[in-house]
């Protein structure tokens, strides 16, 4: 009788730590942001210098929003800040001025790792 109980507990708590296992590990660290961020600045770079404005601008947005999530340090901020430029001189068709604004991003960005 009791090796039944037991058993029925046992597979309760093993479910359970399979269950909230992934959810440990369901959100990326501050760093990690920061890592994602750098990731689609240099995409936004090296599209930049083909001439591919519209995915410069993307991935100038996508690290925008992996920046944001990294945390409320000088560097980052920074960074926010030279993306959202990168982004408006982007937009208005100034590909050589958004280049110049990522790759200061990625010098603050680069720094929080």
């Amino acid at each position: 009788m009791f090796s039944r109980y037991y058993r029925a507990a046992l597979m309760v708590v093993v479910l359970g730590v399979f269950v909230s296992m992934p959810m440990v590990h369901a959100y990326p660290t501050a760093t990690g942001n920061v890592s994602e961020a750098i990731d689609h600045a240099k995409q936004a770079v090296t599209h930049g210098k083909a001439g591919h404005v519209d995915e410069l601008v993307k991935h100038a947005e996508t690290a925008l929003d992996f920046a944001k999530m990294g945390g409320k340090s000088l560097e980052v901020s920074e960074g926010i800040h030279h993306l959202k430029e990168a982004i408006t001189h982007g937009k208005a068709g100034y590909i050589d001025v958004g280049i110049e604004h990522i790759q200061t991003a990625l010098k603050y960005l680069s720094e929080v790792n």
